[in-house]
């Protein structure tokens, strides 16, 4: 599948206190320039990191553990703070060291796209139920439950949880639990997905189902999506395009783009197309192993 290219951003998402950023404008999502992230002990966790995500692009950041992959993802949603380099949300930038202050800002909001992030537990409230837990992101911004009724209804359909909003976590299996997990995320209307792992824990067979509910939602809302696995055979079924990650230092060795058409299903999985992708990324993760 191509790329799909950028929507035109309104002049009025810039604002004259923030510089424009090096990227060409309305070309992408989110965009790393030079991104690095050394630890107080001298860990290298990201060495100048170059990434471009075009909206409504689905990639994935494969890689060994330590390679900086949740690193990064923290980093583009203002959770983590790197060293060096700039980051770019939509048509403006910021120096890296300074992005959690960025989202920290009331107008960031009006000036970049609308992250969620989606975390490798569900982490939900065991007190709360399924409801009261999707609700909990528009609750923080003192929003009525009234006004928040229509917006965690559809979040909680749009994952297949309908008759399930009375229910406590402990009622839930791992999948259900995760659903929930992204129910929350969907329920702010995101512009970008932010996914680390999220399945990671679960059996194979749910993992399965999921991606695929996961790939439907995407081809509705059109979404950007950055998806972080250790597993090859789910980042190439997901994927416009795979990130190969190699650690010590953490730093992008290769990119693979997945042309398969959209939808995809089990018979794509059983295709030799998707047999030839799996093994270049991997490939691309053995060659990064010996760097």
């Amino acid at each position: 599948m191509d790329t799909p290219s950028a929507q035109e951003c309104p002049e009025s998402c810039h604002q004259p206190d923030l510089p424009e950023s090096r990227f060409a404008k309305n070309s992408c999502a989110i965009a790393f320039h030079q991104v690095s992230k050394v630890y107080s002990n001298g860990t290298t966790a990201l060495k100048e990191m170059n990434l471009k995500i075009a909206e409504s692009e689905f990639i994935s950041l494969v890689g060994p553990s330590g390679c900086g992959k949740s690193t990064a993802l923290r980093i583009m949603a203002g959770l983590g703070e790197a060293s060096s380099g700039e980051i770019a949300w939509g048509a403006v930038q910021a120096d890296a060291k300074a992005a959690r202050k960025f989202w920290q800002r009331p107008s960031s909001s009006k000036l970049a796209p609308k992250l969620a992030f989606v975390f490798q537990e569900a982490a939900l409230m065991p007190w709360a139920t399924v409801l009261e837990n999707v609700r909990l992101p528009l609750q923080l911004v003192g929003m009525s439950k009234l006004a928040a009724r229509a917006a965690v209804a559809e979040a909680i359909a749009l994952v297949g949880l309908e008759g399930f909003e009375q229910a406590y976590p402990r009622e839930l299996s791992g999948g259900m639990k995760m659903r929930v997990s992204i129910a929350r995320a969907l329920v702010t209307q995101p512009d970008v997905l932010l996914m680390d792992e999220p399945f990671g824990a679960l059996d194979e067979m749910t993992r399965s189902k999921l991606n695929s509910d996961l790939l439907s939602l995407w081809s509705q809302k059109r979404w950007t999506v950055v998806f972080v696995t250790h597993n090859i055979y789910e980042a190439v079924y997901l994927s416009n395009r795979v990130v190969v990650m190699a650690a010590r230092p953490g730093r992008v060795v290769a990119e693979v783009e997945v042309a398969a058409p959209y939808p995809r299903s089990e018979e794509f999985r059983l295709s030799s197309l998707f047999n030839e992708y799996c093994r270049e990324v991997s490939g691309a993760l053995s060659l990064g192993a010996g760097f």
